[in-house]
């Protein structure tokens, strides 16, 4: 009872006002920090990866890089022929206000449709790639006037930067509809759990200052680690469900323990008792979410970066609440209760029964397979997870491209309709070569040649345009293919630029440093770099998980189960998000365009935050399976009677996760969308099918040797037998 937990539980126990003024100091504190130094966004060049990648940074170094751009079209309100005279006065006007804007870099000549129903004036931005979408509000404002000026002409207006502001717009609203639809919901399941308002709020209170304490770091820390623009999608997912989890932990065994006291014991005693049981379990599956998570830096990618800074922040921040706020907020409200349970008996009035742990039917129901026949339930239970992860055999990985979003963005609806005007516009190409200034003459030929080369391919248009860098060191090539970006011929042509037409030209070049660059390049590139880290990762993954374990349980099988569990229960979720995405039939259910494929970033965050979050009930389960065996309780018994009295405080928490996680699929943004329903998928898997099927299965199989090769366990099962009565003993290593 001396441990660092107990330690600081104790004080803010003896010292709870100033416990709770402090929490909310350093809350505020934190906020004002962040927004004293604002929010350091990733740059363009953060993003780069692969050969994509290396070219950009070449064409970059030369300022020949492909700037964002805008594209107004001009059509007939009517949607008749296009009046040819009024839509270039329309162009002219909207030529001469866009040149006189700031942001702009230029303006190109009018462009007509094949079919003449649309002209197309296309607007180039200033600056880096990323803070364009900052910028395009001028931009629109012109448009608008324009619009205002020629109401005959129906004005639309496109484009990357207009679309990454419609997508950001898209993710608030969504966001706000999925809290909308989380936190009642999240307040209800508390309510059922603790039957009193002050003590779901409890929870819900310190998950949301938590959350919001987390937000102002991660502004500070942004500007060690840039943040990509997903750090508070993250915060407010992982933090509402952890937050209210690690409280909840705290929370019952703070009730359990007042209910076998039965009022012997005061608010301080029972706060340091929750605290050295729950309390550790608490901050152990907090350090194993942050250990784990730490491993998404490993991927060298920046948006990974930006989800594993937001999770381990608002982890350890919910971790930090429960040690120092929770207990101070426990003890308030157990003197009111003894208050008012003194006056109750003064009045002659029988004291109120706390609600304690146990089982109940449903949960003693769910284990009697395990307990009556451990090794056909586990044979049956392992075979239906399997059976889930068949579909992992047809998992198709992709990076989300512009052409997934939703089609609720009014920019989006313009984008399609310029790309059925303006196919031969689709996708672009460039190709970027360094090479010595002398050879700069021949690195242009070598490009002709391979320009010619794609004009007598029908994968591409034929237009291509040569530019040459001020030092005639640097030479590019953009070529136009008529395809979508996430088509297959797109691709295609990507394969036949790099694979053949480049080698047989610039290739033969001696010294000569070429790639390819481009939409369609960083679509082909991302997963290629993800799958060439993907081992490095779940290898320091499984690493860590182990070892997190064999430290909280002194046990090397169980260390070795748990990474068998979690490898089983994430790999069945994601079978079961290929069923379901890589399909159409859900997708009237689940509002959801099927892509055909998972985003490129789901695999591997969910398995880094599973692994993480399975701690959760790993940790506290075989804690309490644990205490029982110190006691002294025979491996059997103890492992029944340890799930039984985590049961409610388990099916609370797997709830509210996944009332969390499933608000997320209510979003558009469909990778968004597919974290949300496979973490929620996870979450069910691990806390109804693995904790409570398998892995009691499992232990009772084990017997003994789930503890090996722990000392303190079987001399406690060796030493003279414990009365049923006597409390667990705490260990605190």
């Amino acid at each position: 009872m001396n441990s660092l937990t107990v330690r600081v539980a104790r004080w803010s126990a003896r010292h709870p006002w100033r416990a709770i003024v402090g929490w909310l100091v350093f809350v505020a504190l934190c906020l004002g920090a962040g927004s004293a130094v604002g929010t350091n966004s990733a740059k363009t060049a953060d993003y780069r990866v692969g050969e994509a990648g290396r070219a950009e940074a070449l064409a970059a170094e030369a300022h020949l890089e492909r700037r964002s751009a805008e594209q107004v079209l001009i059509s007939s309100r009517s949607g008749g022929a296009l009046d040819q005279e009024a839509a270039r006065a329309a162009a002219k006007d909207l030529t001469d206000r866009m040149r006189r804007l700031p942001e702009v870099a230029g303006v190109a000549d009018p462009l007509p449709s094949g079919d003449r129903r649309t002209l197309m004036v296309e607007v180039t931005l200033k600056g880096e790639e990323r803070d364009a979408k900052d910028k395009v509000d001028a931009l629109l404002a012109q448009t608008a006037a324009v619009q205002k000026s020629h109401p005959g002409l129906l004005l639309e207006e496109t484009g990357s930067p207009s679309v990454s502001k419609g997508v950001d717009q898209q993710r608030s609203d969504d966001l706000a509809l999925s809290e909308a639809i989380t936190l009642p919901v999240t307040l209800l399941t508390l309510l059922v759990v603790f039957g009193s308002v002050t003590m779901a709020g409890v929870p819900l209170l310190l998950a949301l200052s938590s959350i919001a304490a987390a937000v102002g770091l991660s502004m500070v820390v942004s500007h060690v680690s840039p943040d990509a623009g997903v750090g508070t999608n993250v915060i407010l997912m992982i933090g509402l469900a952890v937050g209210v989890d690690y409280t909840l932990f705290h929370l019952k065994r703070e009730r359990e323990e007042r209910a076998r006291s039965g009022g012997r014991l005061s608010s301080e005693a029972l706060v340091e008792l929750a605290a050295a049981t729950s309390g550790r379990a608490v901050v152990v599956s907090g350090f194993a979410v942050v250990a784990s998570t730490a491993t998404l830096y490993l991927a060298s990618d920046v948006i990974f970066s930006s989800l594993a800074t937001g999770t381990i922040v608002v982890v350890l921040v919910a971790v930090a609440s429960s040690l120092t706020a929770l207990p101070a907020l426990l003890v308030k409200l157990g003197r009111r209760a003894e208050r008012r349970a003194l006056r109750r008996a003064e009045r002659g009035k029988p004291a109120r029964k706390v609600r304690g742990g146990g089982g109940g039917r449903m949960w003693n129901a769910l284990l009697r397979p395990a307990a009556r026949h451990p090794l056909a339930t586990l044979c049956v239970s392992v075979l239906a997870l399997l059976a889930l992860v068949l579909p992992l055999a047809g998992l198709k990985i992709t990076e989300m491209s512009r052409d997934t979003h939703s089609r609720e963005i009014p920019a989006m609806r313009v984008y399609d309709r310029l790309n059925e005007a303006f196919p031969e516009q689709r996708v672009t190409h460039q190709v970027v070569v360094r090479a010595d200034a002398s050879r700069s003459a021949e690195v242009t030929a070598a490009l002709r040649q391979a320009a010619r080369r794609a004009e007598a391919d029908p994968l591409f248009t034929g237009a291509s345009r040569i530019r040459t860098s001020a030092d005639d060191r640097t030479n590019t090539l953009e070529l136009k293919v008529p395809y979508l970006g996430n088509s297959e011929e797109a691709y295609d042509s990507l394969d036949r630029l790099r694979d053949d037409f480049l080698p047989a030209t610039v290739g033969r070049i001696t010294g000569a440093e070429y790639g390819v660059s481009g939409d369609v390049a960083r679509y082909a590139d991302y997963p290629a770099h993800q799958n060439g880290r993907l081992p490095l990762v779940l290898g320091a993954l499984l690493l860590v998980t182990f070892a997190m374990t064999v430290y909280a349980f002194r046990s090397v099988v169980l260390g070795l189960l748990g990474v068998a569990l979690n490898l089983l229960s994430a790999a069945a979720a994601l079978g079961l998000l290929v069923l379901v995405f890589q399909g159409t039939w859900a997708e009237g259910l689940l509002g959801f365009e099927s892509t055909g494929s998972i985003g490129s970033r789901v695999p591997l965050f969910l398995f880094v935050i599973l692994f993480g979050l399975s701690m959760d009930y790993q940790v506290f389960v075989v804690s309490r399976i644990r205490e029982a065996a110190l006691a002294g309780v025979p491996t059997r018994q103890a492992v029944l009677d340890g799930i039984r009295s985590s049961a409610s405080v388990v099916t609370s928490a797997a709830v509210v996760m996944t009332t969390v996680f499933a608000g997320f699929v209510f979003l558009h943004i469909i990778e968004m969308k597919q974290i949300g329903f496979v973490l929620a998928a996870a979450v069910l898997i691990d806390a109804f099918v693995v904790r409570v099927m398998v892995l009691p299965a499992a232990m009772l199989l084990l017997g003994e040797w789930s503890w090996w090769p722990s000392r303190a366990v079987r001399r406690a099962l060796a030493g003279p037998e414990k009365s049923p009565s006597s409390r667990p003993v705490v260990d605190v290593r």
